[in-house]
């Protein structure tokens, strides 16, 4: 059963009756050279571009009611047409838009019909002239300056200026008056303004904060059980080997500097703060193993925990030799990595040590004044208030420098044990304390000694009846002192005194 066919009179193809009419899409085909385009060909197009351009407006009105506007802008249009994969229209910006003003009715073309075009700026020659000339800025540019030396702000312009004190000095004043360079004016009372201080908070991460919980209980307190040893031991190995904790740093340092001052604060010759105090000194070399953290902005927070373990007078009994031995090492260790950064560490620390070991001597000493490294030092005791001399620094402290100077190297040894009198000054408080609780310090100069000279393979002894043998001892006794004089002659070793000798007169 066939279909019928159409009726007589109609086309097969329904003429379009959209917005859009086939008759632009014939016109925009003869622009581009293409004639004789079918009807059903030209309607076919029409529609579709009909469709496009509904989807293409429905889009930019999401965007529109998205931005809580009523009014359909270029911008949307083109969100839309990028939304749809499509290349969007160049030149047509919400910012800048076109302003298009009609034209003249040409008079010799009335089917020409409305003509619309782009209108220039008009610009005034005259406006432009009066107007202030805009100076373009110069480019951005780098140039070097210094933000401190040694801790002092330099005033060169790239700095910030110095603030000035508010708390300025009175003029001094003449014969009981002070003096007026004018009139005098009624004082007025003005109360101070206080600013208040804006402080810069760090926030720690949780994770951070997580870590540096775990690490401090794992750390202290001290416990010799298995597994709190094993829990230690891994928290070091993570301070030492692990990146990441830089933020941590300042809060690390302000832990250890806090726990040694509470360990020496007791004063207890007791194992707890001796354990204490070593895993502190643990936890300062770890930090400065770590490569990855930058420990020089904190130096002058560690170096006080340092040099109060290695120059503290009552240290634990049981641990005062290993202590004063780490933290001579560790102190070593800070001089040997940041020496060269900072060269003003060596000679302070030098000075620190040096005056522990010379400042005072036994009461009733004369007064002698040593130059060592530069510095002036007074090895007869600091004056009190009525005349007499301050008690000695105890064999704890002294032995402290002694051991920092011998991890601060050689030269130090040099100085503050032989030229400086420091073996001499030490065996005269022995002699004086009887002997008691001497073996450490005693070991510690002997040690300074190999320092500064080692031991020969084949040792002579020193014969005294031989006349350059008794001119050797007449001068270690002038340069030691009588009692360590007389331990270096007692290990029968005449090359090893004779070297520690020349290396003084070097």
């Amino acid at each position: 059963m066939s279909k019928p066919g159409p009726k007589p009179g109609k086309s097969a193809h329904s003429h379009h009756a959209g917005i859009y009419k086939a008759d632009a899409v014939k016109d925009v085909a003869e622009s581009l050279g293409i004639t004789n385009l079918p009807e059903a060909v030209a309607s076919a197009l029409a529609s579709d571009v009909e469709y496009r351009v509904h989807q293409v407006v429905e889009e930019a009105s999401r965007f529109m009611r998205h931005a809580r506007r009523t009014t359909l802008t270029t911008g949307d249009i083109d969100l839309a047409l990028r939304t749809l994969n499509i290349e969007p229209l160049y030149g047509h910006t919400p910012h800048a838009s076109t302003t298009f003003r009609r034209a003249l009715p040409f008079p010799n073309m009335p089917s020409a019909g409305t003509v619309f075009f782009v209108e220039d700026e008009e610009i005034d020659f005259d406006k432009v002239l009066r107007e202030e000339k805009i100076i373009v800025p110069k480019g951005v540019n780098w140039t070097a300056h210094w933000l401190a030396v040694e801790g002092v702000q330099p005033l060169v312009p790239e700095n910030p200026p110095a603030v000035p004190r508010e708390d300025a000095a009175p003029p001094l004043a003449v014969n009981g008056k002070s003096p007026q360079l004018g009139p005098a004016k009624p004082q007025q009372t003005s109360t101070p303004q206080t600013q208040p201080t804006q402080l810069v908070k760090q926030v720690l991460s949780r994770e951070l904060q997580l870590y540096y919980t775990r690490l401090t209980s794992s750390l202290l307190p001290p416990s010799t059980a298995p597994a709190e040893t094993a829990k230690r031991t891994a928290a070091l190995a993570s301070l030492r080997a692990d990146a990441g904790l830089q933020a941590l740093l300042p809060y690390l340092v302000k832990w250890v500097g806090e726990g040694v001052v509470g360990a020496l604060r007791e004063e207890t010759d007791g194992e707890q703060e001796g354990r204490t105090l070593e895993i502190l000194l643990d936890v300062v070399s770890a930090i400065l193993e770590n490569s990855t953290l930058f420990i020089e902005p904190y130096l002058h927070q560690l170096l006080p925990s340092i040099l109060s373990v290695l120059l503290h007078a009552s240290l634990p009994s049981s641990h005062a030799k290993h202590l004063r031995t780490a933290a001579a090492q560790t102190l070593g260790r800070v001089l040997t990595q940041h020496s060269t950064t900072y060269p003003s560490l060596s000679p302070r620390i030098m000075k620190t040590l040096l005056v522990a070991l010379l400042g005072n001597t036994p009461t009733g000493k004369s007064t002698t004044s040593t130059t060592v490294n530069g510095f002036a030092m007074d090895t007869s005791g600091t004056p009190n208030g009525d005349g007499t001399r301050a008690p000695p620094k105890p064999l704890g402290t002294r032995e402290g420098a002694i051991r920092g100077l011998i991890g601060i190297g050689k030269e130090a040894v040099r100085k503050g044990i032989v030229e400086g009198g420091g073996a001499r000054i030490v065996g005269e408080e022995i002699t004086a304390s009887g002997g008691e609780g001497i073996t450490s310090v005693v070991e510690a100069v002997m040690m300074a000694l190999d320092t500064l000279q080692p031991t020969s393979g084949m040792p002579e002894t020193l014969d005294p009846s031989q006349e350059e043998d008794a001119k050797l001892i007449t001068q270690l006794h002038d340069l030691l002192g009588d009692f360590f004089a007389s331990r270096v002659i007692s290990r029968g070793d005449r090359d090893w005194a004779a070297g520690l000798v020349a290396g003084v007169s070097d």
